[in-house]
């Protein structure tokens, strides 16, 4: 292939990038602003020539790859000149600090043809890769949960913080391992020695099939760690990268003992590995898909995945809350962290789920929605754009609220007509649907199998036990038909069959006692 490849960046981690493109036979440029470092290398690498202009990079045509290894912060810029200036990139990582960033550079790298790769070290590691295939075969059995430290007392950022320095690596071995996308993200962490720089945090991963993983960084720490244990339903796997065995396996058992649970240890076993230097190993891959023009294993796909959940997490420690996840694309909305969305529910944009409620599976919950506390949904429940929910309310299955439904504190829904404790009646659900704008006042009951028309306005401690027309005006015990109200709430007076709003002047037509239209 012959030297074609240049290095930008020759600091900490840019060193060991150089040493092994320089190995590989490689290397053509080191790029690097710091002209002290000039001295170092061309004492190091005759041969080898030093740039302080990243222009000249890519103006030089015989340069096809470039390798960035400048600070998270210039990544987004640096990778996105070279791609433009047609040039295959390895950028560290992460791909870029913003999603949209992110997304940007893929999207020219396909435009482009070119070569985007990231670089995830660890998924090139002897070690990871051992261990992908030993869950693969089925020989830790169902995996159960996974949790990685990395620590370190080590080289502080003043930009970025601790999660987008050390946890990529972790991010992308557990959604490599795993081979799905979380759900739920939760972080938390401290600031320390800056204000807004996390040096230390906890994320937490729930994932589609049930694992959970847990991931702990911190470059505040007495020495130095980077172990990730899965545990399976069979055996344990600890890929320690510290150590010298760098994967050992636990075949330890949890045997039923008087109907309580007795772990069973057993001696760890040492996993053979043909090792090799996982940096060479990522810098040969490189070649190889700049030389063939195949996909990278860390490519901008892969790379954008890890900045999804970077980002998530991000999000989950300046606000506190859990930031969930669907199809891979971040939701914008709300919920308490005393709250529980089951899985399998759909929750629109923007919605709100406030403290101590509960949506079960199956249910879907539109744009806009007001979710007050201590309310439980579904399960199977079907919820419009814009309603309003307020505090102790239990809309059950069977019940279908339209858009813009306003449910006061404490009313209540039924689905069965004659419950009996004793005596299963699921499959005797009575459909209640509350049409679209339609009120109910505080502690109001509506009886299952009954219709709330559009607009309809139940009064406070009505007992609704027959279908509600639209417009309706109903209060009382049981509720019956008292008036009309409009759509913005003010009730209605007729003259003849004729009404104008006074506040909004909406005019409406009486079609019979029983029934009220809109006209223009």
């Amino acid at each position: 292939m012959g030297k074609n490849i240049a290095v930008v960046g020759a600091g900490c981690w840019g060193k060991n990038i150089i040493r092994n493109f320089y190995e590989l036979g490689s290397l053509k440029v080191i790029c690097d602003k710091r002209e002290e470092l000039k001295k170092i290398y061309k004492k190091k690498y005759p041969d080898i020539n030093f740039t302080s202009s990243f222009s000249d990079v890519l103006s030089d045509s015989s340069i096809k790859g470039v390798v960035i290894a400048t600070p998270e912060e210039t990544h987004y810029t640096l990778v996105k000149k070279a791609l433009l200036a047609d040039k295959d990139v390895f950028v560290e990582k992460p791909l870029a600090l913003k999603l949209e960033e992110g997304k940007d550079l893929a999207e020219i790298a396909k435009r482009k043809e070119k070569i985007l790769m990231v670089g995830h070290i660890l998924r090139y590691h002897p070690a990871v890769n051992k261990l992908k295939e030993l869950i693969t075969q089925g020989e830790l059995g169902k995996i159960q949960y996974i949790y990685s430290n990395r620590l370190n007392i080590g080289r502080i950022r003043n930009k970025s913080n601790i999660l987008w320095n050390f946890a990529p690596h972790d991010i992308s071995i557990i959604l490599f391992l795993l081979d799905e996308f979380p759900e739920i993200v939760f972080s938390t962490g401290g600031s320390y020695l800056q204000p807004k720089i996390f040096d230390v945090t906890l994320t937490s991963l729930d994932f589609p099939s049930g694992v959970k993983a847990h991931i702990f960084v911190s470059w505040l720490h007495p020495f130095k760690e980077q172990k990730l244990v899965v545990v399976g339903s069979r055996k344990m796997a600890v890929f320690d990268d510290v150590n010298e065995e760098k994967l050992l396996l636990y075949p330890h058992k949890i045997e039923w003992v008087k109907r309580v649970p007795v772990a069973q240890k057993a001696n760890s076993e040492i996993v053979p590995l043909e090792m090799e230097e996982p940096l060479k190993l990522e810098c040969e891959h490189f070649i190889n898909c700049v030389r063939k023009r195949i996909t990278p294993k860390t490519d901008s796909r892969e790379g954008l995945e890890v900045l999804r959940v970077l980002q998530a997490s991000q999000e989950s420690l300046e606000n506190g809350e859990k930031v969930y996840i669907k199809n891979g694309e971040v939701k914008n909305f709300f919920v308490h962290p005393t709250s529980i969305v089951d899985r399998d529910c759909e929750i629109g944009e923007e919605t709100k789920i406030w403290h101590f409620s509960h949506i079960l599976k199956g249910s879907r919950i539109g744009k806009n929605c007001h979710i007050g506390q201590n309310v439980v949904i579904g399960p199977d429940v079907s919820i419009g754009n814009k309603v309003k929910i307020q505090n102790n309310v239990s809309v059950y299955k069977g019940v279908t609220l339209e858009d813009d439904v306003f449910c006061g504190p404490s009313c209540v829904f039924t689905n069965v007509i004659n419950p009996r404790s004793a005596i299963p009646r699921m499959d005797e659900l009575k459909p209640t649907l509350v049409k679209k704008g339609a009120t109910i006042g505080a502690n109001a009951t509506v009886i299952c199998g009954n219709t709330i028309g559009k607009y309809a306005f139940i009064g406070a401690g009505a007992v609704v036990t027959k279908d509600v027309p639209d417009y309706a005006l109903f209060f009382g015990n049981p509720a019956k038909l008292k008036g009309w109200i409009c759509e913005c709430g003010a009730r209605l007076e007729f003259k003849g069959d004729f009404a104008k709003c006074r506040i909004c002047e909406k005019r409406y037509k009486m079609m019979g006692k029983d029934k009220v239209i809109s006209i223009k």
